[in-house]
């Protein structure tokens, strides 16, 4: 048997019509194995790539949401994202104060003012505290338990404690404390405690006060403990508000600050205030008066052993009995407060109370024991370092050194010096006389 044409190029793909196969048959039935071999292949591997794609899409449309939301919360802000988690949980009131206090004018001046690299906006765990504490506030109104969401604003108050978050402070206490509903809670009213403190930090005095007065009268209506807490700020700032307000009117904010801090039970602020008064009073020249509230400076300095404030009243008891002629009780008054001063290591008030007694022995004439005095004085402040002192009490001593040394020259009441002048402008004249010790230091 021949075989076919195409056996002489390496295979038959042909059937001989005559017979059986050509003898190409071995390598046609092996070419025609591989060839559906790996159609098949081929075929499979498409099947499983489609049914992949398929699977992956139909996965796809099934959960559009959840990757829709991930790659949102890659792309927007942290601000974003919280505003969205906010409206999409139903929390519309936070959402609003949320989205007030961003503000990016605000924030942009907050940040500027406080030197802040970064804002509000930018701060991670503010905002997340921010957000929680503001989904409870909504929670409690939402169920009406009006003083656990105070109480949530008081907590956020609380938490802005850092210079640069002032306005946040101010902001969470004003809506504990305004609040429509449980702005007479607890909550509330210590809220209207710490803007007392701010106001009277800030320097605004009359919202202090008014902050404060409604803080003790809530305090009081609730029998709450913080009721001796605000009556101390309130004598504070009536001594502030003193000092800046005309005589009259400064010894009428004293007394009712004088009431105040003797609610409050702290005996130190009592006996400031009796101090304050004092000194009011002596300054109007009401020496009787302003000895009434030393004395109960005294009382009270002396029952808290407070070395300071007896000290204090020391000194100006013995400026008004000075003032009276009574200069032998006033010496016995510095005296004390040198003994006090001297035991207790105040070197400050050990010299300001021997200048003190330098000064009534000179213009008593007894430069000697004013020597005595002033060099004790120069001696403790060179000890302590404070040169401005030290120069006056050198001062003080040259001059009663002066003074000796004239009344060593000359016998008291002679004439050291006579000098006669005439005045040119209108023509009038004058005669001036020195004599010894006739100036006071």
């Amino acid at each position: 048997m021949e075989p076919c044409r195409c056996a002489q190029r390496g295979g038959c793909w042909c059937w001989n019509a005559a017979g059986p196969r050509c003898r190409g048959d071995a390598v046609t039935r092996t070419a025609a194995a591989v060839e559906t071999s790996t159609i098949r292949k081929m075929d499979t591997a498409m099947t499983r790539r489609k049914n992949r794609t398929e699977s992956s899409r139909m996965k796809q449309l099934n959960e559009p949401l959840q990757t829709r939301s991930e790659t949102c919360r890659f792309r927007n802000s942290l601000k974003q994202n919280i505003c969205v988690e906010l409206l999409q949980d139903g929390c519309h009131r936070s959402f609003s104060e949320f989205f007030t206090l961003l503000d990016p004018g605000r924030v942009g001046r907050a940040a500027q003012e406080a030197g802040l690299r970064t804002p509000l906006d930018g701060q991670r765990d503010k905002l997340e505290t921010m957000v929680l504490h503001l989904r409870q506030a909504e929670q409690a109104e939402n169920t009406s338990s009006w003083t656990a969401a105070c109480y949530q604003r008081l907590l956020l108050g609380r938490y802005f404690s850092a210079p640069e978050d002032l306005w946040l402070r101010l902001h969470f206490y004003h809506r504990c404390a305004d609040a429509e509903r449980g702005g007479h809670s607890r909550p509330a009213t210590e809220a209207r405690a710490h803007l007392a403190e701010i106001y009277l930090q800030l320097g605004e005095l009359q919202q202090a006060r008014e902050q404060a007065e409604r803080c003790v009268r809530q305090a009081d209506e609730g029998g709450w403990p913080l009721r001796l807490e605000a009556r101390r700020t309130l004598w504070r700032i009536h001594s502030r508000l003193a000092g800046a307000a005309q005589p009259a009117e400064a010894q009428q904010l004293l007394h009712e600050g004088r009431r105040v801090a003797a609610e409050s039970k702290d005996k130190r602020s009592e006996s400031e205030a009796c101090y304050q008064l004092g000194l009011s009073y002596q300054r109007k020249g009401d020496h009787d008066k302003a000895k009434q509230f030393f004395n109960s400076c005294l009382q009270i300095g002396d029952g808290l052993q407070d070395a300071d404030w007896l000290g204090k009243s020391y000194k100006a008891m013995a400026a008004s009995v000075e003032s009276q002629g009574y200069t032998h009780n006033a010496l016995q008054f510095l005296e004390k407060l040198v003994a006090i001063s001297r035991g207790n290591g105040q070197k400050h008030n050990l010299a300001d109370g021997l200048m003190s007694l330098g000064r009534v022995y000179f213009n008593k004439s007894q430069y000697t024991t004013a020597c005595e005095y002033f060099l004790q004085a120069c001696e403790v402040l060179s000890a302590a370092g404070d040169v401005s002192l030290l120069q006056e009490s050198q001062v003080s001593l040259a001059m009663s050194r002066s003074r000796l040394s004239e009344q060593e020259t000359c016998p008291r009441g002679d004439v050291i010096a006579r000098r006669s002048a005439t005045l040119v402008p209108g023509g009038g004249g004058g005669t001036t006389t020195w004599t010894c010790g006739t100036n006071s230091l």
